[in-house]
């Protein structure tokens, strides 16, 4: 039973069943007999105890219930990258493969269906043009013999070697030095160690564009140790690793077009900081790590800063940000033009989503798409001057007046309001008469007063209905089903007006608002089934 188990056993990832673990000792545990192996497992429902047993602790664990004893006949300790790969894409059995079927692979970009592979030279070819190799849960633990990969699969561009049973950088190093051309590079899932000084053989990942270590335990201390080796490295994803410091990446990641840090518990946003000098840095993904706000503290309200220079995509979502300042402050981001802030504390201040999404589009002064939905130009317009609208008599209160020679609002509406200033200049400072019993057209919701007509059925008596312009056609039919007992899915909608001279426009997209189709006070809605 002994030499069953590898010499370096110790820290390497095992597979019992379907459960991952990490041996953590190798010997006996008197009195019983025979070798042991004790594993702190991923997940520590499965454990019984941290390591000690009738007194002796024979191992260290995590959760105070994490470890168990198991034989070494219940471990395995995994196969080697061409195993996986063979068996993966059925190349492994030596009869007329056309018995077990076809297997489509990746070969020179295209889909290939390969059928009867009667020979090992005929494996061994088209092993050598696979270009996208997935080993996904394949048990993948060592590199084979060396040399092996780069004499069986010399095409290949992109590995997933996602959830398997790396234990260290060093294999992945080691399977990665044999593949010349590797562009993509999956390991994520792998709980690994990682040296303590680089051990990167030189060159290993030079063309390497897209590099995945989530869940790897990773450090960003670690991430900085090794990112030399990675000189054109455009994706790093390094989510769900437990990093709480950054430290700012002198010399390296200068060419990093897209971080995800999505899932790491941040020690504050001033952790932010420390990468906002990335250069060509476009997309940042800080969804789920804890940040309470954002402050870029380099230039005053309404001008750009000079940290993040090239960023476009900014996810926020599921954080803790509670203050409009932190919305304010994405405004000096000189080229952010997508933003997802979903689940956040200050999106529960407006109970409308609608006057939410106004609010942040008027505050964030690029924006093209929030939340993964496009921002027209007329919906901006809209936005602006109904901010503009709702807070002038804020802005009076505070010092504003309409001419400029007394127009001094206070520093704490500016603070609040950096944008003020700016929508004053391109739509005109708001007139006091305008604001005395107005209602905001969009951040309102302006109702609409229309006429609902059922043209093919003349039995049916016009109704009149005020609806809010920011009502969506879907929830249009859900209001005329119920007056009509006729399923929404068979209605469809269109609409005239006086100035279209008897054209109908068709309202075709169930999730457009009723503004969207520039409906007026007073048109008329046809509906039909």
């Amino acid at each position: 039973m002994t030499a069953m188990v590898p010499p370096d056993a110790v820290g390497r990832r095992v597979l019992c069943g379907t459960y991952y673990a990490t041996v953590r000792y190798v010997g006996s545990v008197p009195p019983t007999a025979g070798i042991w192996l004790g594993v702190e497992w991923d997940d520590p429902q499965r454990g019984k105890h941290d390591g000690t047993y009738e007194g002796t602790q024979y191992f260290k664990c995590r959760h105070p219930k994490g470890g168990s004893f198991i034989r070494p006949n219940k471990a395995n300790f995994g196969v080697d990258f061409l195993t996986a790969v063979r068996d993966r894409y059925g190349f492994n059995n030596e009869q007329e493969d056309v018995q077990h079927g076809t297997e489509d692979v990746t070969v020179s970009g295209k889909t290939v269906e390969f059928v009867g592979m009667d020979s090992l030279a005929k494996r061994q070819s088209r092993l050598n043009q696979l270009v996208d190799i997935s080993v996904r849960e394949r048990a993948v633990s060592h590199a084979g013999l060396k040399e092996e990969i780069s004499g069986t699969c010399a095409n290949i561009r992109y590995i997933n070697l996602s959830k398997n049973l790396i234990s260290s950088w060093e294999t992945v190093t080691a399977i990665a030095s044999q593949v010349q051309n590797l562009e993509t590079l999956d390991i994520s899932e792998n709980k690994m160690r990682f040296p303590s000084t680089s051990t990167s053989v030189s060159g290993v990942f030079s063309k390497l564009r897209i590099l995945a270590l989530n869940k790897t335990e990773i450090t960003w201390t670690e991430v900085l140790l090794f990112a030399p080796a990675w000189p054109v490295l455009e994706e790093l994803h390094v989510a769900s690793n437990n990093i709480t410091v950054l430290e700012r990446p002198d010399n390296v990641l200068q060419t990093l077009k897209l971080l995800d840090l999505s899932g790491n518990q941040l020690l504050d946003g001033n952790q932010l900081h420390l990468i906002a000098h990335l250069p060509r840095l476009e997309q940042l993904i800080l969804s789920n790590t804890g940040i309470s706000s954002i402050h870029l503290p380099d230039v005053g309200s309404g001008c750009k800063t000079k940290m993040f220079p090239s960023l476009k995509h900014l996810a926020i979502d599921n954080n803790k940000i509670s203050q409009w300042s932190s919305i304010n402050e994405l405004d000096k981001l000189p080229s952010l033009r997508s933003l997802q802030c979903k689940n956040n504390p200050v999106m529960d201040t407006e109970r409308n989503p609608e006057t939410l999404r106004q609010l942040i589009i008027a505050k964030i002064s690029q924006l093209e798409v929030l939340n993964k939905c496009e921002v027209f130009s007329t919906w901006r317009r809209g936005a602006e001057l109904d901010y503009r609208k709702i807070f002038g008599n804020d802005w009076l209160a505070a010092g504003g007046h309409w001419d400029p020679q007394k127009n001094k609002p206070s520093e704490e509406f500016l603070a609040a309001h950096p944008r003020y200033p700016s929508l004053c200049l391109e739509y005109g400072a708001p007139e006091e008469g305008e604001l005395k019993g107005q209602q905001p057209s969009t951040l309102k919701s302006q109702l609409l007063s229309l006429t609902i007509k059922c043209p093919e059925k003349p039995e049916q008596k016009p109704v009149e209905k005020k609806l809010p312009e920011s009502m969506t056609v879907q929830r249009v039919k859900g209001l005329l089903y119920r007056l009509l007992k006729i399923p929404g899915s068979e209605l469809k909608l269109s609409y005239e007006s006086s100035k279209l001279a008897g054209k109908e426009v068709e309202l075709d997209n169930d999730l457009k608002p009723l503004q969207f189709y520039s409906i007026e006070d007073g048109d008329c809605m046809l509906v039909r089934w």
